[in-house]
């Protein structure tokens, strides 16, 4: 978990890295906290950006609202690991471990559902986690995700800036943990479609939505050849993702090919045995 310089000169160009170090010494980090592993923070430029990092993850995961569209990590995420490794903000976890053990249970259960009650996002992971909840169709999955873009930038076509889609990613993951792979497979591809169809409305920040893009395909198809998916349902992705290889956005159509193609050999694998 230790950050050092040269681990965080791996994650960004040399240019970059001067600006997170003149950043760092202009004291620009307004505020971090960290709760195990993860450290999360606001930093001041032309406006305050959210940073996030895991300083237990390779390449420390990092994620930033800002429009940065360069290779690799921008100034914000650089500077606030540079302060992580001068001077790393302590973890909170035992503190938040110790507040749960001794809250009372009615308080507790009084405070979750009112959280519950008014984030969506939260309480579609309770549900995932805890409930029966059934699957959302993709549709329905799509509609709230485009929504993200359209409340981007209210007032023109074009997205400047980075969208937050973590709440999807962790989405899926708590229906991957809970082994409903179907349900986190129609996650990732409505991430995957509303990626796709709204590409061509980003001006700026390519790299963060290339790199959710991917991620959200890699997801999908994981999640496609897991366990709960059947044979039927393998083959419907297939022609999905071809489908998507020539109707697409021409950009990601090899992503789209490299998919389907790996799918159609799980396919041949599992006829072959």
């Amino acid at each position: 978990m230790d950050v050092t310089e040269r681990a965080v000169r791996e994650i960004c160009t040399d240019a970059v890295f001067e600006r997170g170090e003149r950043y760092l010494a202009e004291d620009r980090i307004l505020d971090t906290h960290r709760i195990d592993t993860t450290v999360a923070a606001v930093v001041s430029g032309s406006r305050q950006y959210d940073v996030r990092v895991d300083l237990a993850a390779d390449g420390f995961d990092p994620w930033c609202n800002c429009p940065y569209d360069g290779p690799e990590a921008c100034k914000h995420i650089v500077a606030v690991l540079l302060r992580c490794a001068d001077d790393c903000p302590p973890d909170e976890g035992r503190r938040l471990d110790a507040s749960l053990e001794t809250a009372d249970a009615d308080d507790l259960r009084g405070f979750l559902r009112e959280t519950l009650a008014t984030n969506a996002a939260i309480r579609e992971r309770f549900f995932a986690r805890f409930g029966e909840s059934p699957t959302r169709s993709v549709d329905d999955l799509r509609a709230a995700i485009d929504r993200q873009f359209e409340e981007r930038n209210p007032d023109y076509f074009v997205v400047f800036e980075p969208i937050d889609f973590s709440e999807w990613f962790d989405l899926a993951g708590e229906y991957r943990d809970q082994g409903r792979y179907a349900s986190a497979a129609a996650v990732y591809r409505a991430l995957v479609e509303s990626l796709d169809e709204n590409m061509e409305r980003v001006d700026g920040a390519y790299d963060h939505f290339s790199q959710r893009f991917t991620r959200a395909l890699d997801g999908y198809v994981d999640c496609v050849t897991a366990g709960d998916v059947d044979a039927g349902k393998t083959t419907d992705a297939v022609a999905f993702l071809k489908d998507r290889a020539t109707s697409g956005t021409p950009l990601l159509s090899e992503h789209f090919e490299r998919a389907a193609t790996e799918l159609e050999e799980t396919l041949t694998e599992r006829r072959d045995h």
